[in-house]
């Protein structure tokens, strides 16, 4: 069986100038200030995510955090943290993108957080 895998997508030039959504686990434990006390699953997404923006792609990436009441949006349930982190990593400003189900305005080479998809 052969298998089609993200990195010949990419490779291939598929990807160029295409929206790609990546759902990666970035539930991250943090402490009561909201502060993140451990990084490995947003260190472990970033070479998928570069992959993508290397490509030539417009990323957008999710992830859920915690275990947020559905409909009720509270500050502590927010995916901010967790792109600030990120584009610390990556040497670059992620925009966190709320209210996303309706559409998203990306650009190819552009990265945006999408809010807690939970």
């Amino acid at each position: 069986m052969q298998f089609l895998r993200f990195s010949d997508v990419c490779a291939s030039g598929f990807a160029r100038d295409k929206r790609v959504f990546i759902r990666a686990d970035l539930n991250v434990p943090q402490d009561k200030e909201g502060h993140i006390t451990e990084d490995t699953r947003i260190r472990a997404s970033i070479p998928a995510i570069q992959m993508a923006l290397d490509a030539g792609a417009a990323v957008m990436v999710t992830s859920h955090l915690g275990r947020p009441t559905e409909g009720e949006f509270k500050p502590e349930d927010s995916l901010a943290p967790v792109a600030a982190r990120m584009g610390e990593l990556m040497g670059r400003n992620i925009p966190v993108v709320a209210n996303w189900v309706d559409g998203v305005n990306v650009e190819p080479g552009q990265l945006v957080m999408l809010e807690n998809c939970r």
